[in-house]
């Protein structure tokens, strides 16, 4: 059996939440118990508990991971350059995309995000805040460039994620995509036609 002080603090944490995802994908979350982690990794579940807390600890790491890519990709695109318009668009594009490619074409890892969106974890709430941050980041851009006009940039960032909603919640993607309704392009046209400045809109 591999000695725990083999190994780094941080580097056993993240051996752990590499196997934890790993089982979660090939036997589902619910099934996948702390004693399974344990035994892939050739240690006691104790040890592991000496990492993580509760096993509910361990799915939050594994789903902060997951979200944590979302949030790297999307602050990439928001401090990039071109205009306001631009990057918001391939911003939430590509929210849309990474969702897509994470959770919905994957039942089982799609059965533990469920349960964190049913249960609020802090990880899902801190998740949605980043994400509203970032896009308010590039609103703000855009307003003080003269691309867009929101007097409170906040909230147009909350509005704007409530319309993206259907394309950004991993649920409400799967539940809805056999029904009618915008695409994610038509919706994001929708947003940023309400950014506008009203003289830009005036124009088209």
């Amino acid at each position: 059996m591999a000695l725990i002080s083999e190994h780094t603090e941080p580097d056993t944490r993240e051996r752990i939440l590499v196997v934890a995802e790993r089982l979660f994908r090939e036997i589902g979350y619910q099934k996948t118990t702390v004693a399974d982690i344990a035994k892939v990794l050739r240690m006691s579940p104790a040890n592991v508990y000496r990492f993580f807390d509760s096993k509910k600890a361990i799915h939050e790491g594994v789903a902060r991971t997951l979200m944590g890519g979302v949030e790297e990709a999307a602050e990439a695109i928001a401090t990039g350059r071109g205009p306001a318009a631009q990057r918001l668009r391939e911003l939430m594009t590509t929210i849309h995309r990474m969702n897509c490619e994470r959770y919905i074409g994957d039942s089982k890892l799609h059965e533990m995000v469920e349960v964190a969106m049913e249960e609020s974890w802090e990880v899902c709430v801190a998740h949605m805040e980043r994400i509203t941050q970032t896009i308010g980041a590039v609103i703000a851009e855009g307003v003080a460039s003269g691309e867009f006009e929101a007097p409170d940039v906040p909230l147009a960032a909350m509005c704007s994620c409530t319309a993206m909603m259907r394309f950004f919640h991993p649920q409400m993607i799967a539940q809805c995509a056999n029904k009618p309704g915008p695409s994610l392009d038509h919706m994001i046209d929708f947003v940023l036609a309400g950014l506008a400045s009203r003289g830009k809109a005036a124009k088209r």
